[in-house]
């Protein structure tokens, strides 16, 4: 494939989250997987961003500055426009409210912190093939929570009872 081209079927993602040295080394890990990254420290940045530039994806801290990650993920699934951009939570929670709120306003998949390159690769990778893209019905879905540290993926409904 010619380099260019390469470059224009790059899928992009959002990586949303306040800690700077988390954000950077999310952003490597995707980059050199080959995806197109941009950032946003906190939640109403990550609003104003999937609105301006519509990410292929979206990779979502619960615990942000200002508006949580469970808020600005509500204000991205009420917008017409940016309503099918699947978004994986990435957190340290591990249930609660925050976790909870999530799950309700749609996201598509969280992951609990600490992550494993692998993982994460895995999971993107699965919202990015060609099949699942901007597919709503994938999105919406039951969510999927996989627990990074022993690698298993629970529904979400059977989370939420653990």
């Amino acid at each position: 494939m010619h380099y260019g081209a390469y470059m224009a079927d790059k899928h992009k993602i959002l990586v949303v989250e306040d800690n700077s040295d988390c954000r950077e080394l999310l952003s490597i890990v995707l980059r050199r997987s080959g995806y197109e990254v941009a950032e946003a420290a906190t939640g109403l940045a990550a609003v104003e961003q999937a609105s301006a530039t519509h990410p292929d994806l979206i990779l979502m801290d619960l615990g942000l500055p200002g508006i949580t990650g469970d808020e600005a993920t509500a204000r991205i699934k009420a917008d017409p426009s940016t309503r099918n951009i699947p978004v994986i939570v990435s957190t340290a929670f591990q249930k609660g409210t925050l976790v909870e709120r999530a799950i309700a306003v749609g996201v598509a998949e969280i992951l609990h912190k600490p992550i494993s390159f692998e993982a994460l690769r895995e999971v993107v990778g699965r919202y990015l093939s060609s099949d699942c893209a901007h597919d709503p019905s994938h999105s919406r879905a039951n969510p999927q929570v996989l627990r990074s540290s022993d690698q298993t993926t629970l529904s979400a409904s059977k989370q939420a009872t653990m």
